[in-house]
């Protein structure tokens, strides 16, 4: 098995998996929030490890990402919801870097701007999990229509307004 083996996610994924990965990340992140000060590090490595591991495979070597896939999402839905993997990779990405830079401030002391961050980051969570708005997976469109991403990486990001069920706001 090469390493792009070892390392490659999903060229697509289940929606109601992601969202309830979603949902754990925000009971994991606000738990961090609620906690004394020596168990909000461990809670915040957890966290970090958690998208560490989402981003590197997909939900193949996370625990949230199993629990999700092989028992939560099957609960919610019979039908799995396909959707494009790479934008859902950068949402990991940037759950990743935000979870981080959490880490970081509260390792440095800096306690308050590190639940703020992580405030930012339960409201983007959240939405994904209750709304079905991923907000990565936006970014990742915008970042198409400027250019940056091809626009073939993912034709159905291109245009999130054009899945069943959405909505163009204006």
């Amino acid at each position: 098995m090469s390493l792009r083996e070892v390392f490659a996610f999903p060229e697509v994924v289940n929606d109601h998996a992601a969202r309830c990965t979603a949902a754990l990340v925000v009971m994991l992140a606000v738990a961090t929030m609620l906690s004394p000060e020596p168990v909000r590090i461990w809670l915040a490595v957890a966290l970090v490890v958690g998208f560490v591991l989402r981003v590197a495979g997909g939900p193949r070597y996370s625990p949230f990402g199993r629990l999700s896939v092989h028992v939560l999402a099957p609960r919610v839905a019979a039908e799995p919801k396909l959707v494009a993997g790479r934008p859902k990779r950068f949402a990991q990405g940037i759950g990743l870097v935000m979870s981080a830079i959490v880490l970081g401030l509260l390792l440095a002391g800096l306690t308050t701007a590190g639940l703020v961050l992580l405030g930012v980051l339960v409201a983007a969570a959240l939405a994904e999990a209750a709304l079905g708005f991923c907000l990565g997976c936006w970014m990742y469109a915008q970042l198409q229509r400027a250019g940056v991403v091809a626009d073939d990486a993912c034709v159905e990001c291109a245009d999130i307004w054009a899945r069943p069920g959405m909505t163009a706001r204006g």
